[in-house]
């Protein structure tokens, strides 16, 4: 049987990367008439992702494009980015004209991450829908929105002096204050960058987003009420299969973590681990090490140590001394480390996160509480709105920034640790509760269930 092909277009950041392969398998799982290409942008940094290992998607690696150059990066990491995947554009259309064009019967549209709405040019220049795919949440959709109705009226970034301000936005119960705002918006180069991202959104026949009704249907809501394009939730979608993905150097590091979680107590463990991204400097590290050990609980610790001069630095060194004998037994210390297959462990029982999207889906899933410690992008909204609009998160810091050089000190990351831990809070047993629901989402008869459908439904007949 011809199948009726979408051609996915990623950022080719491993969160967005990772989300977007999630989002074709299960697409492909759900409606056999369909079939999945999706093009591959050379990562900005190595990436854990086995593409092979993904045997039902197609994948297109592009040519290699020379990246801007790193003096952009400092002064805005969007606008870098920006710039990078649009250099993409060409690459983007030669191979749907040269490779996807002439083996596809019907070519159903061009799905788009949300830094990559410059590929609705492409999608435009070949007469075909495009959709944006919304790897963040519905609030913080609803946030974009507040921000293009300011821009009508401000039509400039914001400036220190706002920083103290509040807002009211569509989706949010609370007033959202202005210091929990991305960095990138207080910089012209980042705001333009993501105001030109925003404005396309509206372009696109329909966006789908990385969640689930039961979590966010006040923000959901909000959205249906505007003029923006129908929004789908899709989630919640988590890499389950991480395994299968393992690079060979890594397995042994799995196989180690994953013995000493087995001989734990249940929800014993309290498991640190900030994102691909997410760095300290060595002052930080101290803290969190003293803050770990007056805490009395067992940790598994994923570090990663910020280095302005890039050489890598071995953790050993750099820890308050004795620290990994006082701690023997009752800690494991890593580097990388298999975040879903440890939240699924009976062992955990918290997450002291930077709250990137991926990694609050994966702790709501397997039930297992946050405790917020956001670094940067819209971590500071997210932990926001854990905490503070569905009270599913305990709060360590909701403003915290890796840019403004913050410290967290030790009694302050012991006491917010207890809490984390406590086996009978209010926090937990309501996460307890949404992790039944985010399951029931994805069956038959769940609302993401019937979204994706009906999303698929609406495109076959419109094509």
């Amino acid at each position: 049987m011809k199948k009726a092909q979408l051609v996915f277009v990623p950022n080719p950041e491993v969160g967005h990367l990772f989300s977007t392969i999630e989002f074709a398998n299960l697409l492909l799982e759900r409606d056999e008439r369909l079939s999945i290409v999706i093009l591959v942008m050379k990562a900005l940094k190595e990436s854990t992702i086995t593409l092979a290992s993904h045997a039902n998607i197609s994948f297109i690696e592009l040519p290699h494009v020379e990246p801007p150059p790193m003096e952009l990066m400092s002064k805005s990491p969007e606008k870098y980015l920006t710039n990078f995947i649009e250099s993409h554009k060409n690459c983007v259309q030669e191979a749907i004209v040269n490779q996807i064009l002439p083996n596809s019967p019907k070519l159903l549209g061009l799905v788009v991450d949300l830094f990559c709405t410059t590929m609705i040019d492409v999608a435009n220049e070949l007469g075909l829908p495009s959709y944006l795919y919304f790897t963040c949440n519905a609030a913080v959709l609803s946030f974009t929105l507040y921000l293009l109705d300011r821009h009508d009226r401000v039509g400039r970034e914001f400036d220190e002096s706002e920083s103290e301000s509040e807002s009211i936005i569509q989706g949010y119960i609370n007033p959202v204050p202005a210091k929990i705002f991305p960095t990138s918006l207080f910089s012209k180069d980042g705001y333009i960058a993501m105001v030109n991202h925003l404005k396309r959104f509206k372009e696109t026949k329909g966006i789908l987003v990385n969640s689930f009704l039961d979590l966010e249907s006040r923000a959901v809501s909000s959205l249906s009420t505007q003029d923006f394009p129908l929004v789908y939730t899709v989630g919640p979608l988590i890499n389950q299969k991480i395994q299968n993905n393992i690079q060979s150097d890594k397995r042994e590091q799995h196989e180690e973590i994953m013995k000493w979680l087995d001989e734990q107590a249940p929800s014993s463990v309290v498991f640190l681990c900030f994102g691909s991204l997410g760095s300290f400097g060595v002052h930080q590290l101290k803290e969190i090490a003293m803050g770990l050990e007056t805490s009395g609980h067992r940790f598994l610790w994923s570090i990663r140590i910020a280095s302005e001069e890039g050489e890598s630095i071995d953790y050993k060194t750099v820890l308050p001394a004795c620290f990994l004998d006082r701690t023997k037994g009752i800690g494991f210390i890593c580097g990388w480390a298999p975040q879903v297959d440890v939240l699924a462990h009976k062992a955990v029982g918290g997450f002291v996160s930077h709250c990137g999207w991926n990694s609050i889906l994966e702790s709501l899933w397997f039930g297992v509480p946050i405790l917020t410690w956001p670094l940067y992008g819209e971590q500071q909204l997210n932990a926001f709105y854990m905490v503070k609009e569905l009270g599913l998160a305990f709060e360590l810091r909701l403003d915290s920034r890796r840019d403004r050089g913050d410290i967290v000190k030790g009694d302050e990351i012991a006491k917010a640790v207890k809490c984390l831990m406590e086996e009978d809070s209010e926090v937990r047993k309501r996460v307890k509760e949404m992790s039944l629901k985010s399951r029931k989402a994805l069956i038959a008869g769940g609302s993401s269930y019937g979204s994706v459908g009906e999303w698929i439904e609406t495109m076959l007949i419109s094509n």
